[in-house]
């Protein structure tokens, strides 16, 4: 039998987190996730692997808190148009809020190492449909509801605030005003298509 170990895993990978969010993968050196977790080289990949291997595994870990935020609020109560509106306008909110507005450490990984690293790539590309796959239902619940053009595709629509969503992000890096994202996020979900005076839906 092994030692056991005397720390924490959850919080070594948030140590490790901070470090390639604030610096990237491959400004990230070793000594930088030995000082972040007071951990020497052997702990340290004895415990997670390789550099690669501990940066695959906090990304999982954050994909997955990210996908669980977005299932929380989108399956959440109230009608379908209030938990769209509450994903956009908290994406905005928590992208302003971010004093070094870092954005989503998934894109960030994802435009760092999409043209070498095929396995950071696979993950970005299965957490983004993931959120698709839950706006797509939650379009599909407010045309149920009547508050969205029964006949509009919802995948479509879905796609459209996922690019929204994105977008917004991006505009945070570029320090706009918090309030300038919020209406971006809300003047989308305007514009989405409603329904036509003489169409007939089904109740919820």
């Amino acid at each position: 039998m092994g030692r056991p170990r005397n720390f924490d895993e959850n919080q070594v990978l948030e140590s490790v987190r901070e470090q390639f969010w604030n610096r990237g993968y491959a400004a990230t050196s070793l000594q930088d996730l030995m000082g972040a977790t007071g951990l020497g080289k052997g702990s340290l990949y004895g415990a997670f692997g390789d550099k690669h291997q501990l940066f695959l595994q906090v990304l999982d870990s954050y994909r997955e808190e990210q996908l669980t935020g977005v299932r929380q609020v989108l399956t959440g109560p109230g009608p379908a148009m209030q938990r769209l509106t509450l994903l956009l306008e908290g994406a905005a909110n928590g992208f302003a809020e971010d004093a070094q507005r870092r954005g989503c450490l998934m894109v960030n990984s994802t435009s760092e190492l999409h043209s070498q690293d095929p396995e950071v790539v696979s993950r970005a590309r299965a957490t983004y449909q993931g959120v698709e796959d839950l706006l797509i239902t939650c379009v599909k619940d407010a045309q149920r509801q009547g508050d969205l053009d029964p006949d509009a595709d919802p995948q479509e629509l879905g796609r459209l605030l996922l690019a929204v969503m994105q977008g917004i992000e991006f505009l945070a890096k570029t320090n706009m005003d918090g309030s300038a994202l919020l209406q971006i996020g809300r003047a989308a979900l305007s514009h989405l298509p409603r329904p036509r005076p003489d169409s007939t839906h089904p109740q919820p």
